[in-house]
């Protein structure tokens, strides 16, 4: 079977590229970039979700597409994806929706995502993931000018996942059409404190690492530099009002690809030459 990936050169579409490889499906990786990066034996597409009329060739033939959420014409790139005939869509979303805070600017773009899909016609199947082990890599610079790394929300527990996990269940949910109508909640198998996460990488690495607790008034400060207002106060309503809650392990991936999730002790092992 044919896949369109989009999001080909992210945490999650580059493992999902590389899972349908090598489970011996056929894979056009969509980018707006020509000349991005792309796994071996993946069929590069060049077009974007926010222009569903750039999608046409993109679509020809796909059995499933793998897509992700936020773009600002969803409907009508669903709307293309029916009209092409695939048969199957699997939404990556987020843990945020199932509060249903439509006031909460990442939920709502998220929620809106789900609705589109559900509205589409299209078989579909969502995937809640929690955050991923991967936005740890944002630590690199500090651990790189000294031994000292500080982080927001320092007593908030998550369960974080490893992108690679996310796409084993996106790859089940696709190809084997036993997914459809349902939604994931989907976790890592261990609930860690952000100094946790730290502990794990010193010992990776050989180094004496401390952790700093950053203030909330520095951490907006920070954020605010980089994202608008109503994200970052999304996020504080997440970790420091405590609508969001990371901190349970779930079953579901075992239960769905048949083998236990990634611990951040292995998803550290796999990516320590990144903070070297």
């Amino acid at each position: 079977m044919l896949f369109l990936v989009t999001g080909s050169t992210g945490n999650v579409g580059r493992e999902l590229v590389r899972a349908l490889i090598a489970s011996g499906h056929d894979v056009r990786a969509l980018t707006r970039d020509p000349i991005s990066t792309l796994p071996a034996g993946a069929e590069r597409v060049v077009g974007d979700l926010n222009h569903p009329e750039t999608l046409t060739s993109a679509l020809a033939g796909v059995h499933g597409v793998h897509l992700l959420s936020g773009y600002r014409d969803m409907p009508n790139a669903l709307h293309e994806m029916r009209r092409a005939g695939v048969q199957q869509v699997v939404l990556q979303s987020s843990s945020a929706v199932r509060g249903g805070d439509l006031g909460n600017a990442v939920a709502r773009y998220h929620i809106l995502a789900e609705r589109a899909v559900r509205e589409s016609g299209v078989a579909w199947t969502f995937l809640q993931p929690n955050t991923f082990m991967s936005n740890t890599l944002q630590w690199v610079p500090q651990l790189r000018a000294g031994d000292v790394v500080q982080a927001p929300f320092a007593e908030v527990r998550v369960a974080t996942i490893d992108p690679r996990d996310v796409a084993a269940v996106a790859a089940q949910a696709l190809t084997t059409g036993a997914h459809a109508g349902r939604s994931y909640r989907l976790s890592g198998p261990e609930s860690l404190r952000p100094a946790d996460r730290l502990a794990v990488l010193a010992r990776a690495l050989g180094r004496e690492l401390r952790f700093a607790a950053q203030p909330d008034d520095e951490a907006r400060a920070e954020m605010s530099a980089t994202m608008p207002p109503e994200y970052v106060d999304a996020f504080f309503s997440f970790f420091v009002d405590g609508t969001l809650d990371e901190s349970k392990v779930l079953p579901t991936v075992a239960e769905i690809t048949g083998r236990e999730p990634r611990t951040f002790d292995q998803w550290v092992a796999a990516h320590a030459d990144a903070f070297r």
